[in-house]
């Protein structure tokens, strides 16, 4: 399996495909194979792939269970450094997209074009006390712990609860973007959303499209804050991303 040393975590991450390069950024409860699963058989196709296991997730190892969105950031800064990843194409999910905006302002060579699915571009707490490990134990979301025991278990070393912990710091805090800061963002981008995301939505992505010189937004009719995921719409949500990774390759 491969991994990568980067900063003071050994990186897991996956590589499949040919052609130009596009780094998957997953959410904040998942991984790279598992957030993107409807999405690899068609991007393989035309694209070589890295899906990448963040800071304190999935496979990835590290001695300190902390982690934050411009931390992974940084991480993915340099493990596209480490990798002889001179610039790519990023598409990132939720915690992921909010990734891919750091990325692209602090990192700006290093981002061909950037598509951000399930964010408003701005730190919103709401919700986030409903996935803290006290309310999860009360109502009795046992579904919900397993799958953050297992999914996480080498990153966490098993202690499910700091994992959410760190989560729902994470998510209370940032992005901590500017405005300014995200108008600054040059590169070509497509910011997508669920029309009944509740954590992003057409206003959120809207807003944060109209900050973004030349940039598009894309409201999934139907979709969830997952809408490129199994059962909802990944053949349309694809179908625009292919679309518009087309129209702005890698220069």
């Amino acid at each position: 399996m491969p991994y990568a040393k980067v900063n003071d975590v050994e990186m897991f991450y996956e590589k499949m495909g040919f052609g130009e390069t596009v780094v998957f950024l997953h959410s904040g409860y998942s991984r790279g194979i598992l957030a993107f699963a409807s999405q690899m058989p068609d991007f393989q196709r035309k694209y070589t792939c890295y899906f990448p296991d963040f800071r304190g997730h999935g496979r990835t190892r590290c001695d300190s269970l902390e982690w934050s969105t411009p931390q992974i950031a940084d991480d993915i800064s340099e493990y596209m450094d480490r990798l002889d990843i001179h610039k790519a194409h990023l598409i990132g999910y939720s915690l992921g997209a909010n990734v891919a905006l750091y990325l692209a302002v602090n990192h700006p060579d290093k981002v061909a074009t950037l598509t951000t699915i399930g964010t408003g571009g701005f730190a919103d707490p709401s919700g986030v006390e409903e996935f803290e490990p006290e309310s999860l134990i009360e109502k009795g979301e046992h579904e919900t712990i397993n799958q953050m025991i297992e999914r996480h278990e080498e990153a966490h070393r098993g202690d499910w609860q700091q994992f959410m912990r760190q989560s729902a710091i994470d998510w209370r805090l940032y992005p901590q973007l500017t405005a300014d800061q995200i108008g600054s963002i040059r590169t070509a981008a497509l910011f997508i959303t669920g029309e009944h995301d509740r954590f992003a939505g057409e206003e959120r992505v809207k807003r944060l499209s109209s900050l973004v010189k030349g940039s598009q937004y894309l409201v999934v009719p139907g979709g969830s804050h997952r809408p490129h995921m199994l059962r909802e719409s990944p053949v349309f949500v694809n179908d625009a991303i292919l679309e518009f990774l087309a129209a702005n390759p890698i220069r």
